[in-house]
């Protein structure tokens, strides 16, 4: 689906004070982004700000840095991390400069260091540009040409003045940097080259084009008296608030870890106790999938002694012995297992339980790893019953006395004795060994390498790996099937039909799946999905509207799945619904990732193709965003086919006080549709809800937190319309969003800087974020996902939050564990749910 399925701040407020709109900003909240900024009184001629800027615009390019840095403490310098130039992990003093010097001893050529390696070799590998003008910057400053090849020793001394604590001294480098001509003062021009060296480091190709109107928009703001220039005192105003916001967000991280520490419960202070509690909670909240678990395993134990038990008891054991008491009690297994990894997969059944009594004990989210358990105790029950037979039941057969062997099985094989080429050429035989076969190369294409085409294989077995390999292989087990109920009838040991039960196992679970796929191909032919709109986004997204079919009811959160004739006559891929139940239409956005989804944007890219001409866009990779209307004549759309909805997590989601979304990439299309419901709801009851101050009518959540981490700008182009709806008309701040780009360098990066300067001005001036180009603000890097649980835990006592992710399973551990403990060591109770993809 975009998946397929399982921070807190406080709101942003668009509001500013009207006598102070000229030249202030004001931000509430304690997100790390959010900060004021003020102009302050310009100080009085001879303060030390106007000596300062004095000495800057009079000293020439020979001046000693020590010269230069003499100037009375500013209210700044206390927020030492406000302006760095290097990652935390490789500014580290003793440690960076190690690894520094030893990429100087590989770059340096007869002991001299080209500023072209000079990024590499400070760890800017990736802002090469950037680093490129630090270093002409910091050569300007002794008087050193811009190519000049540097000496270990002088770049000991650039790496000391980068790595200075003292935050007077890196911003002096970083207006240095910006002051090309080194006259002391920055012209608009300079600005504006500086914010376009900023975006290109931080993959903001958009922002590039904007350059000019961001530099106008600072000289605008700290040149109020238009003289055409800017100097460091006025650059450090609009600094100092991020300095004061950081140190103010450490001091509140440090208050609520201390806090932390000290409500830990009794419980939990002494290893043995810890451990106990740990063990308990553990359970309590794992309970469904252990009963479920333990039940399974119970009737897998209790058939394999059941059937061990009886082949002890009958002639054949005189010849096998334990060998075929091994071999039948596998067997038995095996066929319970077989027809129970039909259930699983059975999703309009499981869809329709989810809502029901049963959902309370039994783990439905957990439906596709269980049948991946299940699918594990298959191929093991097969390697035992198959090695036992080989290895040993085969063998004695054979050489078992003739007298002894008719005596006790004579009957079972006709009064001949068998041999190795008779028991394989049987149809018992044949048909276990293609079974085999097939299950093997099923169950292989079916692991995660070849699934997800991790693994890379020569021409032409490469067609082998990927979702397509995975999907056709998988209906070979259809003829698996068809030849275990073979195998079972023609067994030698078993003679009355009755005896033979692998049909019996098979009989109801085959016929709910077939019944399940009989109901799919109805739906094709009855839900008529015609497309009314499409989009292609930016980040390679393809968005289909689509007339919602008569009778389609589904709950937000739920998923269904898309077929194209066009691509493929065969082929169901599953993708979340992004519309809200109560649209008028049907919505999924559809990321490009593999063979069907390329294609299929292909095929919806031709259509668009004359706007997608006339605005000059590239298909490969998308810069624009552009729209087919069926409105517009001579559109024509590929034919889409959908069935569904089908349940996943995320549609419990009115079951719990609060909400916390979170999506990376593409994972949040589940939620998107979350928050139109919730915004409906709003809407719908806007009377009410300035009586009471939830804002919802009846039961439901209070309150929703969506974060989205995404790497790529133009995401936020997908959801900029529900983004905007949300700022808009959530009045009572039910839904608070959260948007975090992970390819900008986090706040306090020399780097970003300037990029959040211009951000928080524009967000100021006209309530859009110059990042996503919505409403709602983009924090830079990735969240601090502790202090957004701890937040939560403290303003929602005693309340049951539901944890909502989907994204990649690298972020999974980290946001359960962390719901674990917030559940342990406070009064709310933290409930994780994912869906990975």
């Amino acid at each position: 689906m975009g998946s397929e399925h399982e921070y807190d701040d406080v709101p942003l407020t668009n509001s500013r004070d009207p006598d102070l709109e000229s030249n202030r900003i004001h931000q509430s909240g304690s997100d790390p982004s959010a900060f004021s900024i003020g102009r302050p009184p310009r100080p009085p001629r001879g303060s030390s700000s106007r000596s300062f800027a004095r000495i800057l615009t009079s000293g020439s390019s020979k001046t000693s840095v020590k010269a230069r840095m003499k100037r009375t403490v500013s209210s700044a310098q206390g927020g030492i991390q406000g302006l760095r130039f290097l990652d935390k992990a490789g500014g580290r003093e003793g440690d960076g400069w190690r690894a520094v010097e030893k990429r100087f001893d590989q770059c340096a050529i007869e002991g001299r260091l080209q500023k072209d390696d000079f990024g590499h070799c400070i760890g800017m590998a990736e802002s090469k540009e950037f680093a490129a003008e630090l270093f002409e910057a910091l050569a300007r400053r002794r008087g050193l040409a811009s190519d000049y090849d540097i000496t270990k020793e002088e770049l000991k001394e650039f790496w000391e003045e980068m790595t200075d604590q003292n935050f007077d001294s890196r911003l002096q480098i970083f207006f240095d940097m910006c002051d090309k001509n080194g006259d002391g003062i920055l012209s608009e021009d300079e600005v504006k080259q500086v914010i376009i060296l900023s975006a290109s480091a931080n993959k903001l190709g958009k922002l590039k084009g904007n350059a000019a109107t961001y530099a106008s928009l600072i000289m605008e703001e700290l040149d109020p008296d238009n003289k055409g220039y800017i100097e460091l005192w006025q650059l450090e105003s609009l600094l100092q608030g991020m300095v004061r916001s950081e140190g103010n967000e450490k001091k509140a991280t440090t208050h609520a870890t201390s806090l932390a520490k000290t409500m830990i419960p009794k419980k939990y202070r002494n290893p043995i106790s810890r451990f106990t509690a740990k063990a308990s909670d553990l359970i309590l909240e794992n309970w469904k999938r252990i009963w479920f678990l333990a039940l399974w395993s119970v009737l897998n134990i209790s058939l394999f002694v059941w059937k061990f038990n009886q082949y002890k008891r009958r002639s054949a054991f005189e010849v096998m012995g334990y060998c075929v008491c091994i071999a039948k009690g596998a067997a038995e297994t095996l066929k319970l297992n077989m027809a129970l990894v039909l259930l699983p997969v059975c999703r309009n059944t499981l869809t329709s339980l989810r809502s029901t009594a049963l959902g309370s004990f039994i783990p439905f989210d957990d439906n596709i790893n269980f049948h991946k358990v299940i699918a594990a105790g298959i191929t093991g029950a097969a390697l035992v019953h198959t090695a036992s037979h080989i290895a040993c039941d085969f063998p004695r057969l054979i050489s078992c006395p003739e007298t002894k062997f008719m005596n006790a099985l004579g009957p079972n094989f006709h009064h001949k004795q068998p041999t190795w080429p008779f028991l394989l050429s049987s149809t018992a035989g044949f048909t276990g060994i293609i079974m085999i076969i097939i299950m093997a190369f099923c169950f292989t294409l079916a692991t995660h390498s070849f699934r997800r085409n991790v693994i890379k294989l020569p021409s032409p077995l490469h067609h082998l790996a990927g979702f397509n390999a995975f999907w056709y292989a998988h209906h070979l087990l259809i003829l698996v099937y068809v030849l275990l109920v073979c195998h079972g009838y023609f067994i030698f040991l078993t003679r009355e039909w009755y005896k033979k039960t692998t049909w019996m196992y098979l009989a109801v679970p085959v016929t709910f799946y077939a019944c399940e796929r009989l109901t799919r191909k109805v739906r094709e032919n009855s839900y008529h999905a015609t497309v009314i709109k499409a989009s292609i986004y930016p980040g390679n997204v393809l968005s289909i509207q689509m007339k919602k079919p008569s009778g389609f009811k589904y709950r937000s959160g739920m998923y269904l799945f898309v077929k194209c004739p066009d691509v493929s006559n065969f082929e169901w891929h599953p993708f979340s619904i992004t519309s809200a139940p109560g649209d008028d239409y049907l919505s999924v956005h559809i990321r490009t990732l593999g063979d069907w989804t390329t294609a299929l944007r292909t095929l919806f890219g031709k259509v668009c193709q004359s706007q997608v001409t006339s605005k000059k866009a590239n298909l490969v990779r998308l810069e624009t965003t552009v729209i087919a209307d069926a409105m517009l004549e001579q559109t024509r759309f590929p034919k889409i086919l959908i069935d569904g909805p089908y349940g996943a997590p995320a549609q419990n989601y009115k079951k719990y006080d609060i909400l916390l979304l979170i999506g990376l990439g593409i994972g949040a299309t589940p939620f998107i549709s979350i928050l139109k419901d919730l915004l409906n709801n709003i809407k719908s009851n806007e009377q009410v809800s300035e009586n009471e101050g939830n804002g919802f009518k009846g039961k439901g959540p209070g309150r929703a937190y969506f974060y989205w981490v995404t790497r790529e700008q133009g995401s936020f182009e997908w959801f900029k319309g529900v983004m905007n709806d949300v700022a808009e008309s959530d009045h009572n701040n039910v839904i608070e969003m959260h948007n975090y780009l992970t390819s900008v360098y986090e706040e306090g990066d020399a780097r970003s800087a300037l990029i959040a300067m211009v951000q928080s001005l524009q967000h100021a001036k006209n309530g859009v974020d110059i990042v996503s180009g919505s409403q709602i603000r983009t924090h830079f890097a990735r969240p601090n996902w502790r202090k957004v649980f701890s937040q939560l835990a403290d303003a929602h006592k005693y309340s049951r939050i539901g944890v909502f992710y989907c994204g990649s399973p690298a972020l999974t551990k980290t946001l359960r564990d962390l719901s674990l403990e917030f559940s342990h060591n406070t009064s709310t109770r933290f409930h994780f749910h994912k869906e990975n993809f």
